[in-house]
């Protein structure tokens, strides 16, 4: 199954219905394709300005590194020195916490999505949802919480 404008969109109604039923805080989410470009993009009412860059930036890690991000938010852990050297060839692009999820389809990545407004886990947990249920399979690149 490929990526397309409107599994994206599927991708983004999605996470909006899974923050609505755990009673999320504002999302805004980002979905971008496995070169890093962003398909689609939505921030919800009440959601603060920078939150596009925030759920860019989990996604976009997560794609270019091959990695959930909440791998690389444990890898930041162990390897802060390695992390800090990938966001700056990533020209400071990457948010290495939890809410940027790989999404494969046949196993292979071709795409991710990231969320951010809520707490990191819940932003993981609506991201796995939606690309779920828009019939992908979700890497988190760790045990989801």
């Amino acid at each position: 199954m490929k990526l397309t404008l409107e599994s994206a969109r599927k991708i983004v109604r999605a996470a909006f219905d899974e923050g609505a039923s755990r009673g999320s805080k504002p999302l805004s989410i980002a979905v971008l394709d496995a070169g890093g470009h962003v398909i689609a993009f939505e921030r919800a009412d009440g959601a603060s300005p920078m939150r596009f860059a925030i759920a860019h930036g989990k996604a976009y890690g997560a794609v270019m590194i091959g990695s959930g991000s909440r791998a690389l938010f444990e890898r930041a852990k162990e390897q802060p020195y390695f992390m800090q050297a990938m966001n700056g060839l990533a020209q400071g692009a990457l948010v290495p916490v939890p809410g940027g999820v790989l999404i494969r389809s046949g196993g292979e990545v071709i795409g991710a999505v990231g969320i951010t407004g809520d707490t990191s886990d819940v932003d993981e947990a609506c991201a796995v949802a939606a690309i779920t249920a828009a019939g992908f399979e979700a890497d988190t690149g760790g045990p989801a919480k």
